[in-house]
This record gives structure tokens, sequence and C-alpha cells, in this order.
């Protein structure tokens, strides 16, 4: 299956989408992201492809909030 490459208009819109998409998991499967994230990093999750999504949007959603975070370091 081809991934579909989604461009946001800024960082914020980009941290909003990853964010619901987390949330959708983190309701379907009663974990929290970053508790998922530990256990999935430890090997105490498969590599279905719906874990490895997770993952990446979960780095994508660290990654995104630490941007958003110096940003506002900056400007403050």
């Amino acid at each position: 299956m081809q991934k579909q490459r989604i461009q946001y208009p800024s960082t914020l819109d980009a941290l909003i989408a990853v964010t619901k998409r987390l949330s959708l998991n983190e309701s379907r499967y009663q974990i929290d992201s970053d508790e998922f994230f530990d256990r999935y990093n430890q090997g105490q999750l498969s590599d279905e492809s719906i874990f490895v999504e997770w993952a990446s949007d979960y780095r994508h959603y660290l990654a995104l909030r630490h941007d958003l975070e110096k940003r506002l370091k900056n400007v403050a």
C-alpha cells in the first residue's frame, strides 16, 4: 500500500492532525501513546502495520511539539 504525503499549512496544523490520529489509536487500544511507544520500543508489541504507523505518528508528534516549543521560546 502506497502512503499519501499530506502537507499542512503550518506546524500547528500538522500537530493537530497527528494528535487526532494518536487519539483514535489510544481510544481503540485503551492505552496512552507514550505508554504504547515505550512498550513498542521494548519489543513488547508486534510489528503489525497499525503499530508501526502509530509509532511513526508518535515520533512525528514529538518532533512537531519540540519544534513548536523551540519556536515559542524564541518568541517569548
